[in-house]
């Protein structure tokens, strides 16, 4: 697939992890994905960029010792006006947990949550426009809020990224897919009765794989766990998985490989 040169505003363009740590982090996903790595500097934090295919798709990042929250993948979203998006999340109840500031000249960026709690990030493209693969092997796939509300977190995102939003008729679980322009962005997953109160609501990503049994086994292989079996779905054969830092996220392979 030819490279990303632009992601549209309000769909997903970036994801980055924040490692346990960032050594043992470059040898798992590189084992997993077939990453390579540009390694960053003291200066910008370490901010490590990981390649596929010669193509920017995520980066890694070592997590503050004295972080208050685990190691966890984050989702960026396109935006025109990091400023502007900002203050539509104050407005819809979200909440800023880190305000808008320049990235050199790569870009601007701010971080928040959700009206139910979710975090994720904006990102206002300068001269880094995000990921350069999506839908590809060792490329982020898919994208979903995970919240003990889904109907508000729904609501929530339509109205700040200009989203639709089908549900699924399906009475095992609530979902809801949004679009952006027609074409599927991400989903909400309202967690369901069994999960406890205490997991707070959260974003996950999926990354594309050729074999996700081969996937799963590597995980496993290089210390993480599997924490939901390979399974079909309309969409592909799926795992949920964690690496050994305990950063959650999926591996698919795509039933219809872009």
């Amino acid at each position: 697939m030819p490279a990303m040169t632009k992601h549209a505003a309000g769909t997903v363009s970036w994801v980055d992890l924040m490692a346990w740590d960032l050594a043992k982090a470059q040898d798992f996903y590189g084992a997993l994905f077939g990453w390579t790595f540009e390694a960053g500097s003291k200066e910008n934090g370490y901010y490590t960029m990981a390649h596929k295919a010669g193509h920017p798709v995520a980066a890694l990042m070592p997590r503050p010792g004295d972080a208050p929250f685990p190691p966890i993948w984050n989702t960026y979203f396109a935006v025109e006006s990091v400023d502007r998006s900002v203050a539509r999340l104050k407005e819809l109840g979200g909440k800023v947990m880190l305000e808008p500031m320049d990235v050199m000249d790569a870009g601007r960026m701010a971080f928040g949550a959700d009206n139910t709690g979710a975090p994720f990030g904006f990102w206002q493209p300068n001269q880094f426009p995000g990921s350069g693969l999506m839908n590809e092997p060792g490329a982020a796939a898919w994208f979903e809020a995970k919240t003990h509300d889904g109907a508000k977190a729904v609501a929530f995102y339509k109205d700040l990224f200009g989203m639709t939003a089908d549900k699924m008729p399906d009475d095992r679980m609530q979902y809801w897919v949004l679009k952006k322009d027609g074409g599927e962005a991400a989903g909400v997953m309202q967690l369901d009765d069994k999960t406890s109160a205490e997991v707070p609501a959260h974003w996950m990503i999926t990354f594309a794989v050729s074999n996700t049994d081969e996937a799963a086994a590597t995980v496993t292989a290089k210390g993480g766990k599997v924490l939901m079996q390979p399974f079909d779905s309309p969409y592909g054969r799926i795992a949920i998985v964690a690496d050994p830092g305990g950063a959650a996220f999926g591996v698919i392979t795509l039933a219809r490989p872009a």
